[in-house]
């Protein structure tokens, strides 16, 4: 049993290796002299835990950096998440609905996870490192950005001041131009745009349209629609859908918009975040009313949207 075993490998090794014209000889002869994995090569811990450097001696610094880190890393996991979703050849209901509660349970995380921000740090400490992070802001999130063009239409993203302009058929170059997060470091009234979102167009500009034009058609509302009609109807998959919705653009909003009243709150005057947007007004779901998927919700629901929040 051991040999016909041993040989069944053998041919699947064969197999994955012929079909990339490779010999399977010269990589067995390779294993004799590779290192045993451990954990930390594995997880590369040496040089993930010589990512957080400190600008300042205030020993809080830390806290904020990794905290800001981690949460990157959910990002990074929620987009191989939806990526799954949006590129799944043969979607199933189940598929669908399994890796949305994944995604919404990072969310989810992330959400409870602002109580390490808002108690974690001394506010004195963070009203003094802060000045050394002008003019970096948490804004400046790519992935963030992506988890949104990803999740829904980008007409459901666009500034609501404009959306009337704006269509389905607008160049996309045009359309990311009223991109809602736009007014956190753009005057619509002189066209001027802050050095926090000039650095930020200039270095993830050209792949944020990209995103936009391969998610299109394969975002999750689009492959969600894809779905058989039955499967459109399924309790289960519109509760995770809303939950969803709900989690990212009120839930989790309202949980970084409260750490932010209690350091950001506390300080002098104006109380600009450190990129110098206006982040009550541009943060908070209710002056935006972002929605990823409208057509879930009822029209009291979407008039009411953040207003309790």
């Amino acid at each position: 049993m051991e040999t016909d075993f041993n040989k069944d490998i053998l041919e699947k090794l064969n197999e994955k290796y012929n079909a990339i014209g490779q010999n399977t000889e010269t990589h067995l002869e390779g294993l004799i002299w590779s290192k045993p994995i451990t954990y930390w090569d594995y997880i590369q811990t040496d040089a993930l835990l010589s990512l957080q450097v400190q600008r300042t001696v205030l020993p809080d610094e830390m806290v904020f950096i990794a905290y800001h880190q981690v949460s990157e890393l959910y990002f990074k996991m929620i987009l191989w998440e939806i990526e799954q979703i949006c590129s799944k050849t043969s979607l199933t209901t189940q598929f669908f609905s399994e890796r949305l509660t994944r995604i919404s349970r990072y969310f989810d995380i992330l959400t409870s996870s602002f109580n390490i921000m808002r108690d974690g740090m001394e506010i004195e400490q963070f009203m003094k490192f802060r000045k050394t992070l002008v003019p970096a802001s948490g804004f400046q999130s790519a992935q963030y950005r992506l988890i949104e063009f990803a999740s829904t239409d980008f007409i459901n993203l666009i500034d609501l001041r404009f959306r009337n302009t704006i269509n389905d058929s607008t160049p996309m170059d045009i359309a990311l131009e009223h991109m809602y997060w736009q007014a956190a470091g753009k005057d619509y009234h002189t066209g001027e745009r802050s050095y926090l979102l000039s650095a930020f167009t200039q270095r993830y500009g050209p792949e944020f349209l990209r995103a936009m034009d391969h998610y299109r058609t394969s975002n999750l509302w689009q492959r969600f629609t894809q779905l058989p009609t039955a499967s459109q109807k399924d309790p289960q998959l519109i509760a995770a859908m809303r939950h969803y919705d709900y989690t990212v653009n009120i839930t989790w909003v309202i949980g970084h918009l409260n750490a932010a009243h209690k350091y950001i709150g506390s300080g002098p005057g104006l109380a600009e975040a450190t990129g110098g947007s206006d982040w009550k007004r541009y943060m908070h779901p209710r002056y935006q009313k972002r929605v990823f998927f409208p057509a879930l919700w009822s029209e009291e629901e979407l008039q009411q949207w953040g207003e309790n929040a």
